[in-house]
C-alpha cells in the first residue's frame, strides 16, 4: 500500500473514467458493497428518503430530474427537459464521470474507476424498481394469507403476554416537572453512553490494522474524504496540513490540528459513515483509525495493530498545544461572587486583533456549487 500526492490520484482518476463503460450484465449482491460509496448522499429500499442526494427507488425509467420533492440543479432538471431518462447507458455514463455527462450537477462525486462497479451498482439500483400490479386472483390469495398471519400474530402475542412475569413489567414515571415520560432504564442509558474519554475510559474491546482499514476507508470514507484524506469537494481534510497552524489559513487536520486519538475514534464509532452511523463494528473502527494514522504519519507500519491495550500510547502531534478549560476555578465560578460587568480593565479599550475575512461563500446562483446528488 503506498500514498500517492493528491495529484497523482486525480490523473489516475482521470484515467480510470476516459473511456465508457461498457454495458455488462452487473451482479447486484456486489452492488450492494459498491454502493457504500454512494450511501452518504442516497437511499433505497423500504422508508428511502431525499439526502443530500434523492432516494433511488424506481431509478430506472425516470426522467432525470423529476423525483418528487428534491430540489435539483437547473442542469439536472434542463437535462430531463431535453429527455434524459435513466436506462443502462444513460446510467452507465453518468455513474463514470457525473460531471462530464451533465455539466453543473451538484453531484459532488468523482465517478465509478471499474466498470465492473458500474455494471454492479446498476443492477443493485434495478433491484428496488416498482412491484408490478398483483393479477386479481393473486391480489385475493395475499389479502387471505395476510389476514391468516394477522390471525397468528395476535394469537401469539396474547400467549406471550400470558408469560408468567410479562405483565409485570413496569417502568418508573418521569419526575420531571410535567410529569411527561419515564425514567429511562439501565439498558437504554448503556445503549447511549458510548462516548470516549482521552485516558481510554470507555473503549471498547478490539483491534484493527493499518491494512485492514485501508479498504474500509475506500468502501465508505473517500467518496467524501478522498482516496488519501486530502478531501473530496467541500467534504473535510482529514490528512496533512502540517505546520500551518501558524499560517493565515490553517489546515486542521487529524494530525496537525486533533488533541486526542480518543476524539477521532469516538467521532468515528458515534456518527461515520455518513448518513450510515453505528454500522461500522469496533473492530472496524480501530482499522479506520488505525488508517488515519498511517495517513498523517503518525504510524508509518502498514501492519501496525491498534486495539485498546496500546490506544492510550498512541499521541497526536498537536495535543501539547492544548490545555485544560479552568473556568471553574475562577472566582466567579470557584466563590459565587458577582461577575464583574463595566470597568473591569484600566485603562482604554484596545483592539488586537480582527476577525478574518474567509470568502468562502461561491458567487452566482449556488444550485450548482452544492453537495451530491445522481439525478
Amino acid at each position: 500500500m503506498l500514498k500517492f500526492p493528491k495529484s497523482a490520484a486525480i490523473a489516475a482518476l482521470a484515467l480510470a473514467v476516459c473511456a465508457s463503460p461498457a454495458l455488462a450484465e452487473g451482479d447486484a449482491d456486489a452492488g450492494k458493497k459498491v454502493f457504500n460509496k454512494c450511501k452518504a448522499c442516497h437511499t433505497v429500499g423500504d422508508g428511502a428518503k431525499h439526502r443530500v442526494g434523492p432516494h433511488l427507488n424506481d431509478v430506472f425509467g425516470r426522467t432525470a430530474g423529476t423525483a418528487e420533492g428534491y430540489k435539483y440543479s437547473k442542469a439536472m432538471i434542463a437535462a430531463g427537459e431535453g429527455g434524459l431518462v435513466w436506462d443502462d447507458a444513460t446510467m452507465a455514463e453518468y455513474l463514470a464521470n457525473p460531471k462530464a455527462m451533465i455539466k453543473g450537477t451538484k453531484m459532488a462525486f468523482a465517478g465509478l474507476k471499474e466498470d465492473a462497479d458500474v455494471a454492479n451498482v446498476s443492477a443493485y439500483l434495478k433491484s428496488f424498481a416498482a412491484e408490478p400490479a398483483e393479477e386479481p386472483a393473486a391480489a385475493e390469495d395475499a389479502a387471505v394469507e395476510t389476514e391468516d398471519a394477522e390471525v397468528e400474530t395476535a394469537a401469539a402475542t396474547t400467549e406471550d403476554t400470558a408469560e408468567p412475569g410479562a405483565a409485570e413489567m413496569t417502568f418508573e414515571a418521569s419526575k420531571g416537572a410535567f410529569g411527561l415520560g419515564r425514567v429511562a432504564t439501565v439498558e437504554e442509558i448503556t445503549a447511549w453512553d458510548i462516548d470516549i474519554r482521552p485516558d481510554g475510559a470507555g473503549l471498547p474491546v478490539g483491534k484493527g490494522t493499518v491494512a485492514d482499514g485501508e479498504p474500509i476507508f475506500t468502501d465508505y470514507c473517500a467518496v467524501c474524504h478522498g482516496d488519501f484524506g486530502e478531501g473530496a469537494g467541500r467534504w473535510p481534510v482529514l490528512a496533512g496540513g502540517h505546520d500551518t497552524l501558524t499560517k493565515e489559513r490553517p489546515e486542521k487536520t487529524i494530525g496537525s490540528y486533533w488533541p486526542y486519538l480518543s476524539t477521532v475514534f469516538d467521532y468515528v464509532r458515534r456518527t461515520m459513515p455518513f448518513g450510515d452511523a453505528r454500522s461500522l463494528s469496533d473492530d472496524d473502527v480501530y482499522a479506520l483509525t488505525a488508517y488515519l494514522l498511517y495517513l498523517n504519519d503518525v504510524v508509518e507500519d502498514e501492519d501496525f495493530e491498534l486495539s485498546n491495550e496500546n490506544f492510550t500510547s498512541i499521541r497526536l502531534p498537536n495535543e501539547e498545544n492544548f490545555f485544560d478549560d479552568n473556568r471553574m476555578s475562577e472566582p466567579h465560578y470557584a466563590q459565587g461572587v458577582e461577575p464583574c460587568m463595566s470597568d473591569c480593565k484600566p485603562g482604554p479599550v484596545e483592539i488586537t486583533a480582527r476577525a478574518q475575512v474567509l470568502d468562502v461563500t461561491p458567487e452566482g446562483e449556488g444550485d450548482e456549487n452544492a453537495g451530491g446528488g445522481i439525478d
